[in-house]
């Protein structure tokens, strides 16, 4: 069974910073991607960044020049470091890996004052 576990959300006021973290356990051979979703409340859930066993990552539009993705791939983590944030940015974001079938974590709640 894999189990996806984030940390590092929580309050910053716009143009601060946040860097989440997550770490995958479990049975889970290797992974081919590891990233980020988020979803604010009434929207749907959007991919904010992914990144490949490659190292080779993806953003959202939106957070590109902001949000930086990374992975060990020795510990089976990724990071999510997030910059210049925006009131935009709230939302529960959610760690996920794919290695064949997609795993998520519970989410962590980033709030972003103006």
């Amino acid at each position: 069974q894999v189990q996806l576990v984030e940390s590092g959300g929580g309050l910053a006021q716009a143009g601060g910073s946040l860097r989440l973290s997550c770490v995958a356990s479990g049975s889970m051979f290797k992974i081919n991607a590891m990233g980020w979703y988020r979803q604010a409340p009434g929207k749907q859930r959007e991919l904010v960044a992914t990144i490949t066993d490659g190292s080779s990552a993806r953003y959202l539009d939106s957070v590109k020049g902001r949000f930086t993705v990374s992975r060990d791939n020795a510990k089976n983590t990724t990071t999510l470091q997030m910059n210049g944030l925006k009131p935009e940015d709230t939302a529960v974001y959610y760690c996920y890996i794919f290695n064949g079938k997609s795993y998520w974590g519970q989410g962590t709640q980033v709030t972003v004052s103006s």
